[in-house]
């Protein structure tokens, strides 16, 4: 009878893996490096001499195993084949198929972002929910469509990619993607510190941001909070953005619940404050009242969607 199943976070330095029983309860975790020497070609049967030590190590048959469910940075199609994932150094590649042929086990594959939804929506800050988005705000903007428990991948693996929508037809500055005015420039920490940057030149108002270098968006927010009024019209900029783009996906998709992840929603309910007024100012009206909330699983979201995926396959 399966009893456990794995769940793979497969990031550019380390690879966060985890056992789980069934029921979503972490039996173990651990980590191992992401060798992405040679082209990355050691970084999936590592994988799998990871997930064959800890049976042996715990005494469990294949038998008693769901399957592996692993979440990678880059498009996964419905095949399961990666196009390109850039911080692997891989090209095309069949991750469910050369998983499963060096394990002996089923394996589900998903975009590390959608995968990191699939783990709010399942145990974290959207527990409860069948419709979800999830906007993860770190270094860039990544996302997350969960519709009837079921991630939107799209047909070219792209689904979710709500980092990249265009917010800004004015921008002249390009996102890393190519294209200009994505919400990624002005939502993610990076885009903050910009934003904030940009206020500083354009005004002489007294801030305590004014003569730092290498502005945080942590500093921006804590400014914000003890009343500095530049680092307010900054957050407000920033929110702007962000909750008229959530309103624009909201009617989309009309999630139970919208997730704000990443490093950026350590800011907490002032964050959630700021980006609902503009949100609820904008929404459509049948979507109005849908709750903005932060995410609760921190960094171990992609193993807990990980995990989801391959139970919900």
């Amino acid at each position: 009878m399966e009893k456990y199943c794995f769940g793979i976070d497969v990031g550019g330095t380390t690879v966060k893996c985890a056992l789980f029983y069934n029921d979503g309860t972490i039996v173990d975790k651990w980590e191992i490096p992401t060798r992405t020497e040679d082209c990355g070609k050691e970084i999936l049967p590592d994988i799998a001499a990871a997930v064959q030590g800890k049976m042996e190590e715990k005494g469990i048959a294949k038998t008693e195993v769901a399957g592996i469910g692993i979440g990678l940075p880059g498009p996964i199609e419905e095949n399961g084949e990666i196009a390109c994932a850039v911080n692997l150094h891989w090209g095309r590649k069949n991750i469910e198929k050369e998983l499963g042929d060096m394990t002996g086990l089923p394996v589900k594959a998903g975009n590390d972002a959608n995968v990191a939804a699939l783990g709010e929506m399942w145990k974290g800050g959207g527990q409860g929910a069948k419709n979800l988005i999830l906007a993860t705000l770190g270094t860039g903007v990544g996302g997350g469509i969960i519709i009837n428990e079921k991630i939107v991948t799209g047909a070219h693996g792209a689904g979710g990619e709500i980092g990249h929508a265009a917010v800004n037809p004015h921008e002249t500055v390009a996102c890393n993607c190519g294209n200009k005015g994505c919400l990624e420039q002005y939502a993610s920490a990076t885009g903050i510190a910009n934003l904030a940057n940009k206020a500083l030149e354009a005004s002489e108002e007294a801030s305590v941001l004014r003569g730092r270098n290498n502005i945080t968006a942590k500093e921006v927010f804590d400014a914000y909070k003890e009343g500095d009024v530049l680092a307010g019209k900054v957050v407000a900029k920033f929110a702007g953005y962000l909750g008229r783009a959530l309103s624009v996906f909201s009617c989309v998709v009309d999630p139970d619940v919208i997730v704000l992840g990443g490093g950026v929603s350590k800011a907490g309910q002032i964050l959630i404050d700021c980006v609902e007024k503009e949100f609820k100012e904008h929404a459509f009206k049948g979507c109005k009242d849908t709750p903005i909330k932060l995410a609760t699983l921190g960094n171990d979201a992609g193993i807990y969607g990980a995990a989801k995926l391959i139970l919900s396959k």
